[in-house]
């Protein structure tokens, strides 16, 4: 599978958004490649790594975030969502788990009822090692601010506004991850 095949079919064009995703998208394969790398005894597949750190944000192009040159009509909350259903159609299942479950530390059904936020129903928490590895790499990186690695504890922070439990399953990641 070969993951900028996939990028290119859905971002043809050489543009500030393409640029971004791939920028964006290898900062978190290089990461989770490097907890694969520190980490043996997780028996991670770093080619299912690469592939899911470089298409998480897959769906973005679907949604409505000018700041970071995304121009379609879906809230930016759905681009991981979207994603999944690209990961479906493309014929990977397990990419489109790794799309789904990297929003914050994971959203729980109950999350997603109690805030009325604009997904469908389920749980998207990551559950296998490899998709939370990738959504914990994720965290250390912004779309909106590209050249910046946050810290550990920035990445705590910045995980606030999904409630203290996000944090406390964020630090336990490093705690497992670092």
């Amino acid at each position: 599978m070969d993951p900028i095949a996939i990028i290119e079919k859905y971002y043809p064009e050489e543009n500030a958004l393409r640029r971004l995703l791939l920028h964006h998208s290898r900062q978190v394969a290089r990461r989770a490649l490097g907890v694969a790398e520190r980490h043996p005894e997780l028996h991670l597949d770093r080619d299912f790594l690469y592939a899911g750190a470089m298409l998480h944000d897959i769906g973005i192009f679907e949604t409505d975030a000018p700041e970071i040159f995304c121009y379609g009509t879906a809230p930016y909350l759905l681009h991981g969502w979207l994603g999944g259903q690209l990961m479906r159609r493309e014929g990977y299942p397990d990419l489109a788990r790794v799309c789904e479950r990297h929003t914050g530390t994971g959203l729980t059904a109950e999350n997603i009822a109690e805030r009325g936020l604009p997904l469908p129903p389920g749980d998207y928490q990551p559950e296998t090692t490899a998709e939370q590895v990738i959504c914990y790499a994720d965290k250390f990186y912004s779309k909106s601010h590209p050249d910046r690695e946050r810290t550990v504890e920035q990445a705590a922070a910045s995980l606030k506004k999904y409630g203290a439990e996000g944090v406390k399953k964020f630090l336990g990641w490093a705690a497992r991850f670092e």
